[in-house]
């Protein structure tokens, strides 16, 4: 019989066990919200009761962790991913197979991630540079302790919401609840809960690095994008704007006879441009996982 909450979690971490650690962390934080609410307002109700007396009866309005366990895995199957639909294994030609990507969701989505990266690294950066100059000035005062606080709760809530990005456009499963915090803590007993837990500092240490990563991923999406469009436009931009193309400091017209071949290469290009966004989300993601996601 579980006598406490800390048991269960546990047993329903046990359970979960080869699941997805993005899954175990939302199943483990609403499991720890549920229980510790219901236990708080079950001992406000029975005065001089203990958990153990009423514990028993909120698992089994909510489940065993089995039971919650199998939920949350058939839940997780339902859920829609950014993937391209499953097809029956068959060979199929190289060329379907370069040029397929440009149909793939998860090939775009990865794209437009690296292009929105420099935005998102300057906003991480600056946040981080601005909360962490504040906490280690305002640390003289008596403020210095809540005022760094917030700004880690802030790091928490940014870690949120980029794993809704990185999910939502590389695919890749994260975190869709923050971690739980018991509320009836004293707030000293919450700032060490902040401190002590590792994502907290990995996220912070995600936000410096997303700057640099932005600037390589972005340059890399544009130019490649930019540079392959300009190939497959070279009939129209030489022969009827009479714009040559500019590569290599040069602005020589590519022969006529040329320019078909020039054109076939942009669209390789393109195809490689987005294989290359695709496997940097794949890279990525796993880097944001390892970040931001509590093992």
């Amino acid at each position: 019989m579980i006598r406490d909450i800390r048991t269960y979690l546990e047993e329903l971490k046990i359970e979960l066990k080869g699941m997805d650690i993005a899954l175990v962390q939302d199943a483990l934080s609403d499991a720890e919200e549920f229980l510790t609410t219901a236990v708080q307002e079950a001992l406000e109700s029975q005065p001089g009761a203990t958990d153990a007396d009423v514990l028993g009866r909120i698992i089994d309005r909510y489940g065993a962790p089995s039971e919650v366990a199998v939920a949350y895995k058939e839940m997780e199957s339902r859920f829609p991913r950014l993937r391209r639909p499953s097809r029956p294994l068959k060979r199929e030609k190289w060329l379907s197979v370069y040029f397929g990507v440009i149909s793939d969701l998860k090939a775009w989505g990865a794209f437009l991630y690296m292009v929105l990266s420099l935005l998102s690294g300057y906003i991480y950066f600056g946040w981080a540079l601005l909360g962490a100059s504040l906490s280690l000035l305002s640390l003289i005062l008596i403020i210095g302790i809540p005022v760094a606080s917030l700004f880690l709760l802030s790091v928490r809530g940014i870690a949120l919401l980029e794993g809704g990005l990185v999910e939502a456009l590389l695919g890749t499963r994260m975190p869709r609840k923050p971690l739980f915090v018991t509320p009836n803590l004293k707030w000293i007993d919450k700032v060490k809960a902040l401190l002590s837990e590792s994502v907290t500092w990995k996220s912070f240490l995600y936000m410096i690095v997303q700057l640099p990563l932005g600037f390589v991923y972005f340059f890399l999406a544009a130019g490649l994008l930019l540079f392959s469009l300009s190939l497959i436009a070279s009939p129209v931009l030489e022969l009827v704007f009479h714009k040559p193309l500019e590569l290599w400091r040069g602005d020589a017209f590519t022969p006529v006879w040329a320019l078909p071949i020039v054109s076939v290469a942009g669209f390789f290009l393109l195809a490689l441009t987005l294989h290359v966004a695709k496997w940097v989300g794949k890279v990525h993601g796993r880097w944001a996982k390892s970040m931001l996601v509590r093992k």
